[in-house]
C-alpha cells in the first residue's frame, strides 16, 4: 500500500489498516488520527510530522521509522517495535508504549504521562525528554541517555538503570523503590523528595545531587559510591563492602533481547 492509497481510503471514512504493508511509505505530516495501523509494517517508514493522535500501533513494526515532530498523543504503541526510530520531538503524551521496544532517539520528545510499563528502552537517547509522571516500572533503561529529562513524579519502581546518564535529569518525586542504580551517573540530578529506598547505589555518583526529602532507606551503597559534599549518609542505608563475583553476578539484572518482538511476553487477543 503507497500513500495515495491509504490517503484516499482514510479520507473515505476507512480507519481499519491492520496489518498493511507500508514499508518505506512516504508518510510525511499525513493526517492519520485515530487509525488502527496495528501490526503494520512500518519500517523505515517516513512519518515526519506526521498526525497519529490515538491511532492504534499495538505490535506494529516502527523499525527505523522517521517520527520525528509526530503527534502520537494518546496513541496506543504497545509491543510495537521502535527499534532505531527517531522520535526526537515527538509528542507522546498519554500513550500507551507498554512492553514496546524502543531503542531509539527520543531527544526532547514529550512523553509527560505515557505508560512505558515493562518498555525495552535500553541505549535510548532521551536527552531533554519531557516524562514527567510517565510510568516506567520495571522498564529497561540501561545505558540509556537521560540527560536533562524531566522525570518529575514519574514512577521507576524496579527499573534497570544500570549505567544509565542522569546528569542534570530532575527526579524530584519520583518512585524509584527498588530500583536498579548501579552505575548510574546522578551527577547533578535534582532527587528532591524521590523514593529510592530498597535501590542498588553502588558505584552511582551523585556529586551535586539534590538529595532534599529524599528517601533513602535500606537502599544499597559501597566505597564507590560518590555523595554530595557535606551529605550525611543515612543509618538505615546498606553499606556493601567487596562483594564478590559471584555476588554480583546474582545481584545482576537478566539480559533480556534487543530487537526481537516475538520474545516478549505475550497478551490475549
Amino acid at each position: 500500500m503507497d500513500r495515495q492509497e491509504l490517503i484516499e481510503r482514510y479520507n473515505a471514512g476507512e480507519r481499519d489498516f491492520r496489518s498493511a504493508d507500508l514499508r518505506g511509505a512516504k508518510l510525511s505530516e499525513a493526517r492519520l488520527s485515530g487509525a488502527n495501523l496495528s501490526r503494520a509494517d512500518l519500517t523505515e517508514a517516513d512519518l515526519f510530522g506526521a498526525n497519529l493522535f490515538g491511532a492504534n500501533l499495538s505490535r506494529a513494526n516502527l523499525g527505523k521509522a522517521n517520527l520525528l515532530m509526530a503527534n502520537l498523543y494518546r496513541a496506543n504503541l504497545s509491543r510495537a517495535n521502535l527499534f532505531e526510530a527517531t522520535l526526537s520531538g515527538a509528542i507522546l503524551t498519554g500513550a500507551n508504549l507498554g512492553w514496546a521496544q524502543i531503542n531509539a532517539s527520543l531527544v526532547v520528545a514529550n512523553i509527560s504521562d505515557a505508560n512505558l510499563e515493562g518498555g525495552n528502552l535500553r541505549g535510548a537517547k532521551l536527552e531533554g525528554a519531557e516524562l514527567t509522571g510517565a510510568k516506567l516500572e520495571g522498564a529497561d533503561l540501561r545505558a540509556a541517555d537521560l540527560r536533562g529529562a524531566d522525570l518529575r513524579q514519574a514512577d521507576l519502581r524496579g527499573a534497570i538503570l544500570l549505567g544509565a546518564n542522569l546528569i542534570e535529569a530532575d527526579l524530584g518525586g519520583a518512585g524509584l523503590r527498588g530500583a536498579y542504580l548501579e552505575g548510574v551517573d546522578l551527577s547533578r540530578a535534582d532527587l528532591s523528595e524521590a523514593d529510592l529506598s530498597w535501590t542498588n547505589l553502588n558505584r552511582a555518583n551523585l556529586e551535586g545531587a539534590l538529595l532534599d526529602g529524599a528517601n533513602l532507606s535500606t537502599a544499597q551503597y559501597d566505597e564507590a559510591t560518590t555523595w554530595p559534599e557535606g551529605f550525611a549518609i543515612p543509618s538505615d542505608m546498606k553499606f556493601v563492602s567487596e562483594l564478590t563475583t559471584s555476588q554480583r553476578a546474582e545481584s545482576a539484572a537478566p539480559e533480556p533481547p534487543l530487537t526481537n518482538p516475538e520474545n516478549l511476553p505475550q497478551e490475549a487477543e
